[in-house]
């Protein structure tokens, strides 16, 4: 990966100069370094593979820190300063917007990685994480149907968790469970103030807990949810984030029991993702978890690629325009890019962490589920777990 502030404009150069926006500290360092390495580990491949169209893939990285301010004018700076016009980047959704006036403004494109409570489209933004129908929706039937129909809501105080959580609402009370009780805490939560909320969710007695806690503060309300005695096998937290790098930083032995719903686990056997999780180990150490932070940033720079094989440039409309509707056999399995919303079609799966660290997928959907990030199609309280989808 490189880094250079040098202005240049993208006929000048012989490589293809791409932004890429994701913070190795802060709140979010841990998941967002996955996204960091997925993103490198592509652009390896393609370059050492003789580019595209014959020229390299040229990097421009910053690390934002985990400040949504800081990725703003590092957008920016990308955009204007350092003549970008591609950024792979951003995780959270307070990330996200605050750099899309910056992205619609100068006629950039982001391609976006990560999951997010849905509800948003922009003509310059590429979204190849899950969308609310390919990872709450199962997950609300699973936990009701498998659980118990009281589910306690909590997550950090942004956007993503309060939309997130207003959805899942809406899918518990649908499958006839009911919302034991919602809270939320600081994106920087001190040990005291989850403890006080742990307190709270022993109070209101549930069947599950769904977190919306992010980042570090995530890591230590799994760790303090076992300290403070509860058992994840009769009270599992079920999260759509929590994934093998945080497990590793937590202990494996804090989370085993617990539930995480995506497209992507390590565990998934089939070749592509053999081909990645080797390629992955060689590049970065085998000792380094895989993730759907760092399956997904890699599949979204591949299908990259492939639009800029096709549009021989990096004019935003004429990438969108050869990106819709490209399809790739990616680590998690067949994806492809949504011509009608810039959303990705998914596989949805359901994993349960086990005490080495990885999942065992106790549900997985048969197919691909087309993104439905308004919700104007994908039924409220609709069947998903029919007697054979579910494993276990």
């Amino acid at each position: 990966m490189t880094k250079t502030g040098r202005p240049a404009k993208q006929s000048d150069r012989d490589a293809w100069r791409v932004g890429v926006l994701f913070s190795r500290t802060g709140a979010m360092a841990v998941s967002e370094s996955e996204h960091f390495f997925g993103t490198a580990l592509a652009i390896q491949e393609i370059n050492q593979a003789g580019g595209i169209l014959g020229r390299e893939i040229e990097v421009i990285a910053y690390d934002p820190g985990s400040a949504p301010e800081t990725y703003r004018k590092m957008a920016d700076q990308l955009l204007t300063e350092d003549g970008a016009s591609v950024i792979f980047g951003c995780s959270t959704s307070a990330e996200r917007k605050a750099v899309l006036p910056a992205i619609e403004r100068r006629n950039g494109l982001l391609w976006y990685p990560s999951l997010y409570e849905g509800f948003e489209y922009s003509p310059n933004v590429i979204y190849t994480g899950a969308a609310p129908n390919q990872n709450s929706f199962p997950l609300a039937e699973y936990i009701v149907r498998k659980y118990g129909p009281r589910v306690y809501l909590i997550g950090s105080d942004y956007i993503y968790p309060r939309e997130s959580n207003r959805i899942m609402r809406d899918l518990v009370e649908s499958y006839a469970g009911q919302v034991a009780g919602e809270q939320y805490v600081p994106m920087e939560a001190s040990d005291a103030e989850l403890t006080r909320a742990l307190e709270l969710i022993r109070m209101r007695s549930p069947d599950v807990v769904f977190s919306t806690i992010v980042g570090r503060s995530a890591q230590r309300f799994y760790r303090l949810f076992v300290k403070i005695g509860f058992d994840p096998a009769r009270l599992p937290i079920a999260s759509l984030t929590m994934a093998e790098g945080e497990i590793r930083e937590i202990g494996p032995q804090f989370c085993a029991g617990h539930l995480t719903a995506a497209s992507y686990f390590g565990s998934l056997k089939h070749d592509s993702n053999t081909r990645f999780k080797t390629a992955f180990a060689k590049a970065f150490g085998a000792d380094r978890p895989v993730s759907m932070w760092s399956a997904g940033a890699y599949a979204q720079v591949k299908l990259f690629a492939m639009a800029l094989t096709e549009a021989g440039s990096l004019d935003t409309q004429r990438l969108v325009d050869a990106a819709l509707g490209l399809s790739l056999e990616s680590p998690e399995g067949s994806i492809r890019i949504d011509p009608d919303n810039n959303h990705i079609w998914l596989t949805p799966r359901i994993g349960r962490a086990r005490a080495d660290g990885s999942f065992d997928i106790v549900w997985e959907s048969k197919s691909p589920i087309k993104p439905d990030p308004y919700l104007s199609v994908s039924p409220i309280g609709g069947r998903w777990l029919t007697e054979e989808a579910v494993i276990a």
